[in-house]
């Protein structure tokens, strides 16, 4: 939809849990680790562990605090007893809300996601309820050059599409082809942000009202320490989430 930003919801969420480094830190540290138990301690060989030390070095983890966390996915160290989940359900006025949670104890996690979506106007649902509703995608924000230059290194390291943000470029792909895109575009522009999240197919719009109260739920699920991402397909309007 026109004026809609994928990568500006992505940033503000992120920007809120930045500004609580010790909270991003176990966020981080958590995503290393799961990454690290399904694949291995080998950064060459393990994509996903890959792009979770990136994003660790990006949040300014120390290194050491990042090798712990391999070791603990590989089993060297105690404390890599996580599993992934994903919690469902609606805000207000119908907006699709989809969780990625790691968690070390699904009985307490559950209640308390439950809590905050009825606390701010919302309903946890049941697996499967909005997740048809999302996609999985790469996403890139890219500047240096012109449309035309960073769609056609993009389109043809496979990327789906390339549209204006700003002064900048929001390039998507699909997760197969993320590493590919991501070296075709650092090869001759300036990436500012990239990252392998969900986006939703089709977005809706709501009144004043409930765009407040949804991304009230937003930030708050957010700020949980379980919570890794939020989706949501609210269309949100430009500069609500400045």
């Amino acid at each position: 939809m026109a004026g809609h930003s994928h990568w500006s919801s992505i940033k503000h969420k992120k920007a809120l849990i930045d500004n609580k480094r010790g909270k991003l830190w176990s966020k981080l540290s958590k995503a290393v680790i799961v990454a690290a138990k399904m694949g291995g301690g080998d950064p060459d060989h393990n994509l996903r562990l890959r792009y979770a030390i990136d994003d660790a070095k990006a949040g300014n983890m120390p290194n050491d605090t990042i090798s712990r966390a391999i070791k603990k996915g590989t089993g060297e160290l105690e404390g890599g007893n996580l599993e992934e989940v994903n919690y469902e359900g609606y805000g207000a006025g119908g907006a699709a809300i989809l969780c990625e949670i790691l968690t070390d104890n699904r009985n307490r996690t559950a209640p308390e996601v439950r809590k905050i979506f009825e606390l701010n106007g919302g309903k946890l649902g049941a697996t499967g309820c909005v997740a048809w509703m999302f996609e999985r995608k790469g996403m890139f924000l890219v500047s240096g050059g012109t449309e035309e230059q960073i769609m056609d290194a993009a389109l043809e390291a496979g990327a789906d599409d390339v549209r204006p943000q700003g002064e900048s470029f929001e390039v998507t792909c699909d997760p197969s082809r993320f590493e590919a895109v991501s070296k075709a575009l650092s090869a001759s522009f300036k990436v500012e942000g990239s990252q392998i999240a969900r986006i939703a197919k089709n977005l809706v719009d709501l009144d004043a009202e409930s765009t407040g109260k949804v991304l009230k739920l937003i930030e708050t699920l957010d700020d949980h320490d379980d919570v890794q991402n939020v989706a949501t397909n609210l269309n949100v309007p430009a500069g609500a989430m400045a």
